[in-house]
């Protein structure tokens, strides 16, 4: 069966980026649901010891993808929140699978101070075209913690070096990278090449590279 909910993942995912890239707001919305579900049925499938937080993560990341669908900044927050959710769900993930006397405190720091950047650089780009400023703080939390999920991804990395903790900081950056280009896509009045393609595309294979890490680690 896994191997099934693989492919259906693979298919709509095919099908949702064609939307995505076609600009095509009707297929991409019928589409998009079915993503963080094939996902987690696929993970279900493969688990030989189910992880409830992976799940959660999961399913916070799918209620995320349904409550981003409608237009507003109300439904655009409850999404927000829900994705928070996930995030610190990977952040646990993480850190349990982190041998932290393997990691020196130099390389985590740097890290840490890159995303501070990156992050700061952001929000310099879009803070003057962002009108609500307790929208414009909640954004800029909700990116420390996904800068946060990346650190400890990275550590992960560092105190187990192989394919699946490399899949993991993959999926990580990718998600960083994502949300990004979302807040560029809604915020910045330069249009984002493509609209939503680069955002989904970067946001599927976060989402599975997560998933498919863990699997190899469990």
């Amino acid at each position: 069966m896994k191997y099934i909910f693989l492919a259906l993942f693979l298919l709509f995912s095919v099908l949702h980026l064609i939307a995505s890239f076609l600009d095509n707001q009707k297929y991409r919305r019928m589409t998009m649901p079915f993503i963080l579900i094939l996902i987690l049925l696929y993970y279900l499938f493969s688990a030989k010891k189910i992880d409830p937080l992976l799940v959660t993560a999961l399913l916070t990341s799918w209620l995320g993808d349904v409550l981003l669908i409608p237009k507003g900044t109300k439904w655009f927050v409850s999404g927000g929140a829900s994705f928070m959710i996930a995030h610190f769900c990977f952040i646990i993930l993480f850190v349990l699978r982190i041998d932290f006397s393997a990691v020196s405190a130099v390389p985590a720091v740097c890290a840490a101070a890159v995303y501070l950047v990156l992050i700061a650089a952001v929000f310099k780009l879009l803070a003057p075209h962002i009108k609500e400023k307790l929208l414009c703080g909640a954004m800029i939390y909700y990116m420390l913690c996904n800068g946060a999920m990346n650190v400890f991804s990275f550590m992960l990395l560092l105190s187990k070096p192989c394919a699946a903790s490399a899949l993991a900081f993959l999926g990580a950056v990718c998600f960083f990278v994502s949300d990004a280009l979302l807040f560029y896509k809604d915020y910045y009045p330069k249009k984002l090449w493509r609209n939503f393609f680069p955002v989904l595309l970067t946001y599927i294979i976060a989402e599975f590279s997560i998933t498919q890490s863990m699997l190899w680690l469990s």
